[in-house]
């Protein structure tokens, strides 16, 4: 039978009804059903094939979905959108490719893409054993690939590669003496080499990117549709943005403010507000607690309170490479400072917290705020903790906070074991005693310059437990089920945005954000997680994304500006679909241009046309 909120009330003639399909609910009461009906941008009917086909009416749009697995929309709790949308046309992605020589050839035929003034950048969602080679190019490879074009390669948050055009672009010498936190390797006459290692935070990395071209704003607003359309592809419909180091406010929120007026946002976003000047960061706090309010804006982009820095001084950041960084002694007050003041304010806030050490101290501050303006209703959260323990797990949860887990240690889970043990690394992070013990947990992925936006990625690590290097992490008792780990990524996620009652389930009156997969996602073999992608994306009713038997469904394409941008080449993460081994069709793209032709599913993309990804 067909549940329905209120049996009095008659349900609007649904716009959409999708039938024949395999339906993962993620509504505890009702977990699974064979179709969907969608109105007004919600879903008003979830059940059985016949009572959902009943309601049809004259102006209803049938979409069978041949008996797929379809999902809720996917949640990503933690992914910089803002901040990667405004370049994601400037980067070459190497999330996902197999082989550095893979990896290589693209970066040769971009160099000779590339006009002069402009740089190549891979910037981060890669891990060096993920290659066939289990290692990073050598300088010496750069400089032959790219002799004249500047290259930056960001590898995680430990070290970035420049070839000598980039050296000469960035205007590093013998001269540039080494930043605090960072080190410039140099040979033996002092020149640097082109290698910029963290040691033991990120500052060098950053600020070396920020030395490069930006994109206009015109292609800043093109750029950012494209990386929505990307994670539509995914089955991504909705992010909690943490901010970012050089992301300010309001400067850097001008294009996805401009999007959301223009109705043209395909991913909801909740956003966090990033601290941005050291040892003033009460003070950007206060102001922007008296000129803004929480969730304000609507269904697609809304504030969502403070972080994922707070404070500087409570940076621990997450380079496994290096020992743990010992937080400052000021770090208590300096947190006390903006905390209380957040609380004062009933703003929700996150904090960035890798390890137990930090995650204590942390604590300390939070309970003593607490007694003074109580935390329970803040829907506050720590993000990541890896190391995290059950006493600390335990505090979290009296103070009514939330844990959002991200999927880094499948790219850095070897140099954790490197440093701290295979031991340490079993529960990196526990969340399965996380949900154990009760505490609200949220997935996603940090991306995009340490780990890759890919949430199926993210999902094969929670049940697999293994690292894009293959090497496997957790015992089977620390693993999650494939249900246990879709739910952090949609319901789970929800909460981290107060958004539980009305997104991350395919129930009556939740919003009508879904995903029909390439491949069943609770049959598929684990090896294969990885490569699913979504055939057609939903949001709000509307489809944001269409491949394969969905493709007439799909929106009209968007051109990539510039005209030589990696997207327009190559796309963005390497497709993996078990589709693209299939004998390939040719076909033309939308332009009527005979590109590099698709799999027989639609998956896999050829490069003829800008548009090919769409």
């Amino acid at each position: 039978m067909t549940r329905r909120t209120n049996e009095a009330e008659a349900v609007s003639t649904p716009e959409i009804i999708v039938h024949r399909a395999k339906i993962a609910t993620m509504d505890r009461s009702a977990p699974a059903a064979s179709a969907l009906a969608i109105a007004g941008g919600r879903f008003v009917a979830v059940g059985d094939e016949a009572s959902v086909l009943a309601m049809q009416g004259p102006g209803t749009r049938l979409i069978d979905a041949g008996g797929r697995r379809v999902i809720p929309g996917l949640y990503d709790s933690h992914l910089h959108i803002i901040r990667g949308g405004l370049n994601y046309n400037l980067e070459l992605r190497w999330d996902g490719v197999p082989s550095l020589a893979d990896a290589m050839r693209m970066l040769r035929e971009q160099a000779s893409r590339t006009p002069q003034g402009q740089w190549v950048r891979v910037v981060g969602g890669f891990a060096e054993l993920q290659f066939a080679e289990r290692r990073l190019p050598t300088l010496d490879e750069l400089n032959e690939a790219a002799p004249d074009t500047p290259v930056f390669i960001l590898h995680l948050y430990d070290r970035v590669l420049l070839n000598r055009a980039a050296l000469r672009a960035v205007g590093y010498t013998k001269d540039t003496p080494d930043p605090p936190g960072g080190l410039i390797e140099r040979d033996a006459r002092g020149n640097p080499t082109g290698l910029l290692v963290a040691n033991p935070n990120a500052w060098i990395l950053y600020k070396t990117l920020s030395l490069g071209p930006r994109l206009p704003l015109e292609h800043q607003v093109n750029s950012t549709r494209h990386f929505m359309r990307e994670l539509n592809r995914l089955g991504v419909t909705s992010v909690c943005d943490a901010g970012g180091g050089f992301q300010n406010y309001p400067d850097d929120y001008v294009v996805i403010q401009e999007l959301q007026r223009l109705g043209e946002l395909t991913v909801r976003i909740a956003y966090n507000l990033f601290t941005q000047r050291p040892k003033q960061e009460r003070e950007d706090f206060a102001n922007w607690a008296t000129n803004n309010r929480m969730y304000q804006g609507d269904e697609f982009l809304r504030l969502n309170g403070a972080g994922e820095m707070l404070v500087y001084s409570a940076a621990d950041f997450e380079d496994f490479k290096v020992d743990l960084p010992d937080m400052p002694p000021n770090m208590e007050a300096d947190l006390e400072g903006v905390v209380g003041l957040l609380a004062r304010n009933r703003w929700a806030f996150r904090l960035h917290a890798t390890y137990d050490q930090t995650i204590s101290r942390a604590l300390d501050v939070f309970e003593r705020v607490d007694r003074e303006a109580p935390l329970r209703d803040l829907r506050w959260f720590f993000d990541h903790c890896e190391t995290i323990s059950d006493r600390n797990i335990e505090r979290v949860k009296a103070l009514g906070g939330g844990i959002a887990v991200q999927h880094r240690m499948a790219f850095q889970g070897e140099y954790f074991i490197d440093r701290y043990g295979r031991q340490a690394a079993e529960r990196t992070p526990p969340v399965k005693r996380m949900l154990e013990m009760g505490v609200p947990v949220g997935a996603g992925t940090d991306a995009t310059r340490v780990a890759s936006y890919n949430p199926w990625t993210s999902l094969s690590w929670l049940v697999t437990g293994k690292t894009v290097g293959g090497t496997s992490l957790y015992p089977e008792r620390n693993l999650l089920a494939r249900e246990e780990a879709l739910r952090l990524y949609t319901s789970g996620s929800a909460w981290f945005s107060r958004e539980e009652s009305v997104k991350g389930r395919i129930a009556q009156g939740c919003m009508a954000d879904l995903a029909i997969l390439s491949e069943d996602y609770f049959e598929v073999p684990e090896e294969r997680i990885r490569g699913i992608e979504s055939l057609l994306t939903v949001v709000g009713g509307k489809a944001v994304h269409g491949a394969g038997v969905f493709a007439p469904l799909a929106p009209p394409p968007v051109p990539v500006l510039p005209e030589w941008s990696p997207v327009g080449r190559f796309g963005g993460h390497w497709r993996t679909a078990a589709g693209a081994a299939v004998a390939p069709l040719p076909v033309c793209c939308p332009h009527g241009l005979l590109g590099a032709p698709l799999g027989r599913d639609g998956l896999s993309g050829g490069a003829g046309c800008s548009c090919w990804a769409f």
